[in-house]
């Protein structure tokens, strides 16, 4: 991935890379303190990510919070009238389950909930 040069002149190391066929996606993870930075690169032209960077350019494509239990993080989000792309969770990188939380409902942020075992 090329932006990864950018962290490891800042002497932050990948920790590894991972493709995610389901999404179409490889994920290489940079560790930054409790939280981590991750690159994201299509792995086919109809990926999601393919699709995004085509409309929007390079850059910040999401935000991830971890949480602990997403399933009753979903629940608590659609009982207050928060719009989800994901009502139920899926594969993500990192053995994590996912779900996305849409951006008209965060200010116009696309944000990832993520729990990780």
């Amino acid at each position: 991935m090329e932006s990864s040069k950018f962290y490891e002149a800042l002497g932050i190391q990948s920790t590894g890379v991972e493709e995610v066929t389901e999404q179409k996606v490889k994920v290489s993870f940079f560790p930054v303190g409790d939280s981590e930075i991750e690159l994201l690169e299509s792995t086919s032209p109809d990926g999601p990510i393919a699709k995004y960077i085509e409309k929007n350019g390079e850059g910040m494509q999401h935000i991830a919070l971890r949480v602990d239990n997403i399933e009753a993080a979903l629940i608590e989000l659609k009982a207050r009238g928060i719009r989800l792309i994901d009502e139920k969770p899926r594969y993500g990188a990192g053995g994590a389950r996912i779900a996305f939380v849409h951006p008209q409902s965060t200010g116009g942020i696309l944000l990832e909930l993520s729990e990780r075992k």
